[in-house]
């Protein structure tokens, strides 16, 4: 338990911050399942709007520090593999 006044503001802090990267890191989830979904659908369409909507999203992510810069880049460049082949 937090003692000092600067401790239990950190406390205050860490868990305002922990709110706001688990709302973005879901937010991320949710972009990156409806990319799958349409692939696994085979919607062509589907997939591209999702993974534009999806791709911004995740670069967002990995600048506020909530995903790893390379973190993000791999999941961007395997979907776009994915949505690349589904149009082949």
């Amino acid at each position: 338990m937090a003692n000092t006044t600067s401790a239990k503001k950190a406390v205050r802090k860490i868990a305002r911050r922990t709110a706001v990267n688990k709302n973005r890191r879901s937010r991320v989830r949710t972009f990156v399942r409806k990319v799958e979904e349409a692939l696994v659908a085979g919607d062509k369409t589907a997939a591209q709007e999702a993974f534009k909507a999806a791709q911004p999203e995740l670069m967002r992510a990995a600048t506020k520090g909530v995903l790893h810069k390379n973190t993000a880049s791999r999941k961007v460049s395997r979907l776009a593999q994915r949505v690349k082949a589904l149009n082949a």
